[in-house]
């Protein structure tokens, strides 16, 4: 279900860990991506997101911390529990073996599987979730049409 938070403008961080060194993950694609999102969702206050681009060991880490899930994971989502007025929405974190291997099994092209894990974690951040039926094709429903204005394919199909 939805919690309501609505975005104005985004400010987004991307942070490669030690062993992308070289980015895999550029600034711009992610504002690009997100200046998208915000098109389709209500929007009221500033708020900015940090995009970690992580590997599989960190992302198993996150996971069997956090959701007491052994395994890596393609995103996770990680609210911010600042204050309602701080413009912090959260963090997401990426893992990009993942990202890639999910990319190939599916083929699918990189980037726009990139694409749509980074619109499915913000989604999270802003309280969206996929936990009932109802809740997920509301959630996938942004997730196409946001991506479809990128000129990117329906994931789900």
């Amino acid at each position: 279900m939805r919690r309501g938070v609505i975005v104005t403008e985004m400010r987004v961080e991307v942070q490669h860990a030690a062993e992308f060194a070289t980015a895999v993950l550029d600034q711009t694609d992610c504002e690009q991506w997100l200046t998208a999102l915000w098109r389709e969702v209500d929007v009221e206050q500033d708020r900015s997101v940090c995009v970690r681009i992580c590997g599989d060991l960190e992302s198993q880490t996150l996971n069997a911390t956090y959701r007491r899930i052994n395994k890596p994971t393609n995103v996770l989502s990680f609210p911010s529990e600042a204050d309602v007025g701080e413009p912090v929405l959260g963090d997401i974190a990426i893992c990009w073996p993942v990202v890639e291997r999910e990319a190939q099994e599916q083929n699918k092209a990189l980037e726009q599987h990139a694409a749509h894990l980074v619109i499915h974690g913000v989604l999270h951040l802003m309280g969206y979730d996929h936990v009932d039926e109802g809740d997920a094709q509301e959630m996938e429903a942004v997730e196409v049409v946001v991506l479809a204005n990128l000129g990117i394919a329906d994931p789900y199909l």
